[in-house]
């Protein structure tokens, strides 16, 4: 079986093609089979008001798309815009391999992949904006 597995904690919410679903008391395991679900667990869910960064701001475009707010057509020019700002700033090859996987995601329309690629670019640009403040 292929796709993707969900294991979740006792009342974890995640959000799927638009429904938000809970889980029960107990920790389970969901099979996504479908291709192309759209999937954002809440708890890595970024909120509005927290959307202060360059790569927040390109995740949530992203994330907007896949809880349906966003239109993947228009969002994708958008993220490819975003990536490439990115890339001026973020040049070390780390980096480079993340913006290239979210720049493939967004060419396929895999947005849950462009979310992940970005995401691992946070605790980076965590750091370089802290060392840029002292």
């Amino acid at each position: 079986m292929s796709g993707l597995v969900l294991k979740l904690g006792p009342r974890e919410r995640v959000l799927i093609n638009g429904a938000v679903i809970e889980n029960g008391e107990r920790r389970s395991r969901l099979s996504i089979v479908t291709p192309n679900a759209n999937i954002l667990r809440l708890r890595d869910a970024i909120h509005p008001e927290e959307v202060t960064t360059p790569v927040r701001r390109v995740c949530y475009i992203a994330q907007l798309v896949l809880s349906g707010d966003a239109d993947p057509d228009d969002a994708k020019m958008q993220l490819l815009r975003g990536i490439e700002q990115l890339s001026q700033a973020l040049r070390d090859s780390d980096s480079r391999t993340q913006l290239a996987a979210a720049t493939d995601a967004v060419v396929g329309g895999q947005y849950y992949q462009v979310l992940r690629a970005l995401r691992m670019l946070l605790p980076r640009e965590e750091r370089l904006l802290a060392a840029g403040q002292q």
